[in-house]
């Protein structure tokens, strides 16, 4: 016998949503089987036709007892089933129905046998409200009247009874029905609701696949990092004691690399949400492309223009440079008016300053003192009134008479400059540094200092070991070199070669030679290219260092004695020679030039130095004023060749002369810077030096020529 399927009384257990993260556990799986086989079994259950339970004769009418199978709910739904009808759905199994307690519980089964009849076992029941006959039931059944009424009416209430109840049950089963059609609607809507769960899980479940597919490539790559620096780590074991802090910066670097995995993991789900940035993204970037092609458009037609403009500027340019050659050309010009007008040989005084050694008499002459060295610290009675150009020096003297009375003479000498003694090498290389530029432009350019022993003309021309005390030669040297670099500018290139002399006793050693002096004959030439002389050695210059190294090895090997005038006196005439060869690339242009930088021996006399009583120290005297005093006749003969025109000049009456024949002879531009000593004892030496000063600045020589060639 069939009946309606029974639900489970016990609500089961809900479901987990498949909505939840992607960390549920796989049990799904189990669960989705059991929870589909169950509905199969509900669904072949509804299917199944339902029988009535059958209405018994001998009992009383009672209301139908709530079916086990939940199909006489009531239709008003509730719980998780109008939930789901109503709102959105959730993918869980709906509760069973909760069995009505009004009703009493049959006890006894029912059956769909028919009831049995009060009076004959036979015969069919007729209808309520039919009245039988008192003469028949009389007859038939031999019972008394009343208790066949009473029977009769009990059997009236009995149909109606079972007509009230067909009716009920009629309605009763019009309500199952009823229940029936929407319990098959709603499990309709739960399977398609379950068929798109399955769908959207299978989706989901193919998102957790890729994911797991991409951690697991991360996880690979990640291991393999780990596997490279594990690797890495061996292969630098031997070097563990020096890389300790490179490996904990490696051990630091895992680390974050972990944190940086995990916070990947993490970040993943959130991806999807990207999706909808990077297409707002892709519509702002489209956007500005179009405008970046607008303004690429515009930088087009900007650069068609800039590059117009720079042809034109090119042009402009080279304009330009050419003007600056011929600009270059002119100042030369310009520059070389400006020298000669002030004079083709110009004489600058400079007075030393008094030094500690000055201030007691020294014990280490050779000869014995004499009775002025009491007075050898006191100054000499000199002034300078002109404070605005510094071209006079005013030197006073006194003397006493035969008849003992004391006259006092004043001595006014000027010159083009006149330095104090506080005057410092900077301020006097001031005023020569434009000769160093004409060496440049192609002039020969020579500069000597005259003086007596110990005024200072070793310390003006070589300097000290400080930089503020460097002496002339390096000074000059470095503006050479200074002007030579801002000329490249403009196309010339410069070659500069050094020589350094010495003439003793009117003989020429090579100060940068090798061995010992005298071994080599020197002999000077004068030719269309210069002066020249034969058998030195002549050094290459390629900066102003080289210079000083030149400078160290010429004062080792230069001839110095002790005299009554200096401890350390130079007994000899120092000549350092520059020459320069320029070559302009543009113009095809070639100049040479020469730069002579001189330091004269001491000029005093024979009696001021000391050295009658040593022969070799009086030939060397003897012989340097023989020189001094050839190189005044030589700038005398200069003079008096201006006023009357042609006149032997006695060049080859002194080795120093005929060497600076082409410095004297009016082919270059000469200074000669008059050194003088401030001590009272040496006034007389430096009112003779004052006076051939005087002579040689009202010298003229005529015009220096520039020693260029034009382009090949």
């Amino acid at each position: 016998m069939s009946r309606l399927p029974r639900l489970r009384s016990s609500p089961d257990p809900p479901v987990p949503s498949i909505t939840t993260t992607l960390g549920f556990s796989m049990s799904m799986s189990t669960l989705g089987h059991k929870r589909k086989a169950e509905d199969d079994l509900d669904a072949e259950a509804l299917d199944q036709p339902r029988k009535l339970p059958a209405i018994g004769n001998g009992t009383t009418a009672r209301p139908l007892a709530a079916s086990r199978s939940a199909l006489n709910r009531p239709t008003t739904t509730t719980g998780p089933v109008a939930k789901q009808l109503s709102g959105p759905q959730r993918l869980t199994r709906p509760e069973p129905p909760k069995l009505s307690t009004s009703a009493p519980r049959r006890t006894t089964r029912a059956t769909s046998a028919p009831p049995k009849q009060l009076g004959s076992s036979t015969g069919p029941i007729r209808p309520p409200g039919r009245v039988i006959s008192g003469s028949r039931v009389a007859s038939g059944s031999g019972l008394p009247t009343k208790e066949f009424r009473d029977l009769q009416n009990q059997v009236a209430s009995i149909e109606s009874t079972q007509l009230a109840n067909a009716e009920k049950l009629a309605q009763t089963m019009d309500a199952e029905r009823a229940k029936v059609a929407e319990l098959e609607a709603n499990h309709r809507a739960l399977s398609l609701e379950l068929a798109n769960a399955k769908s959207l899980e299978l989706d989901k479940r193919r998102e957790l696949v890729s994911a797991s597919d991409e951690i697991e490539k991360l996880r690979m790559k990640h291991a393999k990092e780990i596997m490279e620096l594990e690797m890495e780590v061996k292969s630098k074991a031997r070097e563990a004691r020096e890389l300790a802090d490179e490996l904990r910066l490696a051990k630091s670097d895992l680390e974050r690399e972990r944190d940086n995995a995990s916070n990947l993991k993490a970040t993943l789900s959130h991806q999807s949400t990207s999706y909808i940035t990077l297409n707002a993204q892709i519509n702002a970037l489209q956007a500005q492309k179009a405008a970046t092609q607008m303004q690429l458009d515009a930088v087009m037609t900007t650069s068609s223009d800039t590059t117009l403009e720079l042809e034109t500027a090119h042009r402009r340019i080279l304009d330009l440079e050419q003007d600056a050659r011929e600009s270059e050309m002119v100042r030369r010009k310009l520059h070389n008016m400006v020298q000669e007008l002030k004079g083709n040989i110009r004489v600058f005084c400079r007075v030393r300053p008094v030094l500690t050694s000055d201030l007691s008499p020294s014990s280490s002459f050779i000869c014995s003192p004499t009775p002025d060295d009491e007075e050898k610290g006191r100054e000499a009675d000199m002034s300078f009134p002109d404070k605005r150009d510094h071209k006079e020096i005013v030197v006073s003297s006194s003397s006493s008479s035969a008849m003992g009375s004391e006259r006092k003479e004043i001595y006014n000498f000027g010159f083009d400059r006149v330095f104090a003694p506080e005057s410092t090498q900077a301020e006097v290389f001031e005023e020569i540094s434009l000769l160093a530029q004409s060496c440049v432009d192609g002039y020969n350019v020579c500069i000597f200092a005259y003086g007596q022993t110990g005024s200072g003309k070793s310390f003006t021309m070589e300097g000290g070991s400080t930089e503020a005390t460097t002496g002339m030669i390096p000074r000059a040297v470095s503006q050479v070199f200074k002007a030579a670099d801002d000329l490249k500018s403009k196309g010339w290139e410069y070659k500069m070669d050094g020589q350094f002399l010495e003439i003793y006793n009117e003989t020429i050693n090579d100060l940068l030679g090798k061995g010992e002096f005298d071994k080599k004959k020197h002999e000077i030439k004068h030719d269309k290219s210069g002066t020249r002389v034969t058998d030195v050695n002549v050094m290459p210059l390629p900066s102003p260092a080289s210079v000083t190294s030149l400078l160290r090895v010429a004062n080792s090997r230069r001839t110095v004695a002790a005299t009554l005038m200096n401890e350390r006196s130079s007994r000899s005439h120092s000549v350092f020679t520059l020459r320069i060869s320029g070559t302009n690339t543009h113009t095809g242009e070639s100049c040479e030039g020469s730069l002579n930088l001189v330091d004269l021996a001491g000029s005093e006399r024979l009696n001021s130095s000391g050295a009658a009583g040593d022969k070799d120290r009086l030939k060397e005297t003897q012989n340097i004023n023989k020189s001094l005093s050839a190189l005044g006749d030589v700038i005398a003969a200069l003079g008096e060749k201006g006023e009357r025109g042609e006149k032997h000049i006695p060049y080859r009456n002194s080795k120093l002369t005929y060497l600076l024949q082409n410095s004297l002879s009016g082919n270059s531009k000469t200074l000669m810077i008059l050194n003088l000593s401030p001590l009272a004892a040496h006034l007389n030496e430096s009112l003779c030096s004052l006076r051939f000063a005087t002579k040689v600045n009202n010298t003229m020589i005529g015009t220096a020529k520039k020693q260029i060639r034009g382009s090949s």
